[in-house]
This record gives structure tokens, C-alpha cells and sequence, in this order.
């Protein structure tokens, strides 16, 4: 029997060369990729590398954060270096899900003279869509924007409309006022590969931003890849070979997070509802596009590791004894990770 180490030997050595060489291409502009965002985006660089393996991964995120961490301007940038058309909507009270699909309007041709139905695009036709507070609309324009994340297209009567490819949407949410807001429930979170909490700056970062915006610089960005380079990236993700215990690690700790007879007794006390078979498959997929990114042509157990908590974080529903101890699910994700380890331990490149 093969070992874990030659497992992924083995399949590294029989990938297809121009993979090989497209990876170490698309490693070398994703720190180009990185330095143009630095020029527009102080810190946050977790943040950025998270939305990256998302977007490679075929993916849509939740942001979490307060107001002024510069969210907007983090997608907006993003799109810019990409090359991806960017469209934001801000999410209110009174939208309407024909405001963001798009809807059919009557107009007359001036040669015949007759009255004819023309459908008029929403904003949700752009490669990457920025839903800003997502939690301020209803949940009939939530569940029109998510059905369009999952099917990748738009029905109005009896036509369907496909979405741009790439398709991506990154969704911002305030985590402190919740008075006349709508929550996404579970079922809808669970369609949201990320949930990505953006936190404050260091005191240096800080104090950079300070300099930067209340002074006259304006950055200049150049376009790195192309919405063409993200699709051919996306095919080359899932042909990224990954060792059987990688495997096995990223199942350990979803199926770890579900109470039962076989979980840790800390699991059954805090945990109410675990993370469903999703979050295995996004854990992996999000392994892959990471060790991309660095350079690897393979997956390994560190990757899972560093992606497990944006994964997993709106997919635990924490039980009332957690709650009322101020136990997070960060926290809970992070006890997991010391209980569950896996078979092999590897060191990243």
C-alpha cells in the first residue's frame, strides 16, 4: 500500500505539464494580484486570499464586518485587477427582485407600429456582484438573488437568462445593528462558500489608511487576469490532486461538528445543528485553490485546516448553553481543530 506522501507524488508527477506550468504562471499573478490590491487596500490581506480561493473555487462569500473597513472597495478593487465587470446593489428595505434580476418592458417599434415585450437586464448580469447589507432586504429579493447564485440564471415567465460567466457574488452584512433587518437562514447561509469576518486594522494600518485617503494619493491598478484566465483556473482547481487522509481530514471535521453518540461530549453541549456534506466539499475544493495560489500542485491537511473556520463558522448552529456562556462559533471551530487531527501531518511549502 502506498503511502500519503507518494499518493500525492504520484499524482503531482502525472498531471499534465501545461497544468504544472499554468499553475506556477497563475502563483506568480496572484502575487501581482496581491501587490495591486495593497496599492488600493491597506492589510486585510486573510480577508484578500479568502475571496481570491472563492472566486477560483467558483464560490460566493459573505463579508462580515462594520461599517467603514472597506469592504466595497475591497470588491470593487478586486474586480478591477480581474478585469470582471462589477455591478453593486445596496440592499433595502422596499427592493424588489425584479430590481436586481431585471424585468420585461412594452415598447413600440417604430417600423410596424406593434407593441413588443423587451427584457431589460438587472445588475445581477456582472461577473462579480457586490449585495451590500444583504440582511436589510426581504426575504423574497434574498431568495432571488440566491436562487440566481445557485442555478446561475434568471427566469422571467417562461424565458430563462443565464448569468455571465464568471459569476460571482460577495455579500457584506453589518453585524451590529439588527433592528429591521432580515437574517438569512441557515439554508440560505449554507449556499455561501465563505463566511469571511473582516476585522479591524493593526494601529500602523490604521494610521496608513489616515495618510492615504486624506491625502491626494490615488492609486493606479493594473488588470492582472482576465475573466477567460478564471475559468481556465477553475477547470485546473478540480484536477488538483489531493492525498486520500486529505480527504478523510476534511470529512473528520464536518461530520465532528454533528452532534451524536461518537462526538466529542464539548460537541454535544454547544452544537445543536452541525455542518451538512457541503462543507466537506468546500473545504477541499477551497484546499485546492489555496495551494494553488502558493504555488503547490497539491492539497494537503494545512490548507483544509487554514480554510476550515470560514467555512464551517455559519454552518454550526450553536445550542443555548453556548449562547448563554458567550462561547462563539469561532471558538467552538477552534477546539475542533486541536480535537481533530489528522492522519498525516504535513508542512506547507
Amino acid at each position: 500500500m502506498q503511502s500519503a506522501e507518494q499518493q500525492v507524488t504520484d499524482a503531482a508527477m502525472d498531471a499534465p505539464q501545461g497544468d504544472i506550468e499554468t499553475v506556477k504562471a497563475l502563483n506568480q499573478a496572484y502575487r501581482k494580484m496581491t501587490e495591486q490590491i495593497r496599492l488600493a487596500i491597506v492589510g486585510q490581506d486573510k480577508v484578500v486570499e479568502q475571496v481570491l480561493v472563492a472566486i477560483f473555487c467558483r464560490g460566493h462569500a459573505l463579508l462580515v464586518g462594520v461599517p467603514g473597513l472597506a469592504k466595497t472597495l475591497l470588491v470593487s478593487t478586486i474586480s478591477r485587477v480581474l478585469h470582471l465587470t462589477f455591478k453593486r446593489i445596496q440592499f433595502t428595505p422596499d427592493l424588489m427582485p425584479a430590481d436586481i434580476t431585471g424585468t420585461d418592458v412594452l415598447e413600440e417599434d417604430r417600423t410596424t407600429g406593434k407593441r413588443v415585450f423587451r427584457f431589460v437586464h438587472g445588475p445581477l448580469f456582472a461577473n462579480m456582484v457586490l449585495a451590500d447589507e444583504i440582511n436589510r432586504t426581504p426575504p423574497k429579493t434574498q431568495a432571488a438573488l440566491l436562487e440566481a447564485m445557485q442555478e446561475r440564471m434568471v427566469t422571467v415567465g417562461d424565458e430563462d437568462f443565464h448569468l455571465p460567466d464568471p459569476f460571482f457574488v460577495l455579500a457584506t452584512q453589518n453585524p451590529i445593528e439588527q433592528e429591521g433587518t432580515y437574517p438569512l437562514p441557515e439554508a440560505q447561509l449554507d449556499r455561501f462558500m465563505f463566511m469571511i469576518k473582516v476585522d479591524y486594522p493593526t494601529p500602523a494600518e490604521e494610521l496608513e489608511i489616515a495618510k492615504k485617503v486624506t491625502g491626494t494619493y490615488k492609486p493606479t491598478l493594473e488588470t492582472v487576469l482576465t475573466g477567460e484566465d478564471i475559468l481556465r483556473l477553475q477547470e485546473i482547481v478540480r484536477r488538483v490532486p489531493a492525498a486520500d487522509h486529505v480527504f478523510e481530514y476534511a470529512r473528520d471535521l464536518a461530520r465532528a461538528t454533528r452532534p451524536g453518540p461518537e462526538s466529542p461530549a464539548f460537541v454535544r453541549e454547544l452544537i445543536h445543528w452541525g455542518a451538512g456534506p457541503r462543507a466537506t466539499i468546500n473545504m477541499m475544493m477551497a484546499a485546492k485553490a489555496r495551494a494553488i495560489l502558493h504555488g503547490r500542485y497539491h492539497a494537503t491537511t494545512e490548507d483544509v485546516r487554514e480554510m476550515a473556520v470560514t467555512i464551517l463558522r455559519h454552518r454550526i448552529v450553536p445550542t443555548f448553553n453556548a449562547d448563554a456562556a458567550g462561547i462563539s462559533t469561532d471558538q467552538i471551530i477552534q477546539r475542533l481543530l486541536e480535537e481533530v487531527r489528522p492522519a498525516v501531518t504535513e508542512k506547507l511549502a
